[in-house]
């Protein structure tokens, strides 16, 4: 019987929301945004803002949309390079 890899992967992507979040979160420092500030300009409450910045949420298009929006940046911006 194959032993299947569950870990790694939830551990992969964990890392992945993690760093998408620190990325949101450099450029709204680098803005001299809050958190609620972002929140409001996103239509998101304070709550969810800090979790996607935690890296508890999976987000969607839509909502890294929203926030490129909020943020006034190209939705690539967001995504974290490899020279990250």
């Amino acid at each position: 019987m194959k032993k299947t890899k569950t870990k790694p992967a939830a551990m992969n992507e964990s890392s992945l929301l993690k760093e998408l979040g620190d990325r949101i979160r450099m450029i709204r420092l680098g803005k001299d945004m809050t958190q609620s500030q972002l929140a409001i300009n996103c239509n998101f409450e304070k709550s969810s803002m800090s979790k996607i910045e935690s890296g508890q949420v999976n987000l969607s298009y839509i909502t890294l949309h929203r926030i490129s929006k909020g943020l006034d940046v190209h939705v690539s911006e967001l995504l974290p390079s490899k020279k990250d």
